[in-house]
């Protein structure tokens, strides 16, 4: 199978409609924070474009397929005395997923953050249940580095929480 090319872009507020489009599901919504309603609307697509596009240097970002916004990725620098991490963060509209786009992704993200930022480590926090996330992190060299037992409540249940991360390089512990 060929791979799916795909590429990295910042948004623009001409993705609205395909950003609701695929956004709008809620196989994606259960898998991620209550910031990222369900069910998604043009409102709240239009509140995220200006959102992700306001920040010098952009750093959450479309994945463009074809002309399409059919996902986002970004990169969260941290303040204070996480200074030195970043939070990884990401989504795919369903008929793309199990094609390695957001494996490829993520590669591409690391890239631009550790060139981009005085940062040591980059994270991403995953739902227990969201064994997919976790495969995929995992694929990309991120090493669980803890488990929280039943601290996200989402929709009525308490969920466990992972967090992954990977590197610049080793630091002396």
């Amino acid at each position: 199978m060929d791979k799916v090319k795909f590429k990295i872009r910042p948004w623009e507020i001409s993705d609205l409609k395909s950003l609701v489009k695929h956004a709008n599901n809620l196989n994606i919504a259960k898998n991620l924070t209550t910031k990222f309603p369900y069910p998604y609307t043009e409102t709240d697509g239009k509140a995220f474009i200006e959102f992700a596009i306001k920040d010098n240097p952009i750093h959450i970002f479309t994945i463009d397929i074809n002309g399409e916004a059919v996902g986002g990725i970004g990169i969260h620098p941290q303040t204070d005395i996480f200074i030195k991490n970043a939070e990884l963060g990401y989504w795919l509209g369903e008929p793309f997923w199990g094609q390695g786009i957001i494996s490829n992704a993520i590669k591409q993200i690391i890239d631009f953050a550790f060139t981009h930022y005085d940062i040591d480590r980059i994270f991403a926090r995953t739902f227990g249940t969201n064994i997919a996330s976790q495969k995929v992190l995992e694929k990309n060299n991120f090493i669980l580095e803890g488990s929280f037992k039943k601290v996200l409540f989402k929709n009525g249940e308490y969920l466990d929480e992972l967090v992954y991360a990977i590197r610049r390089k080793k630091i002396n512990e």
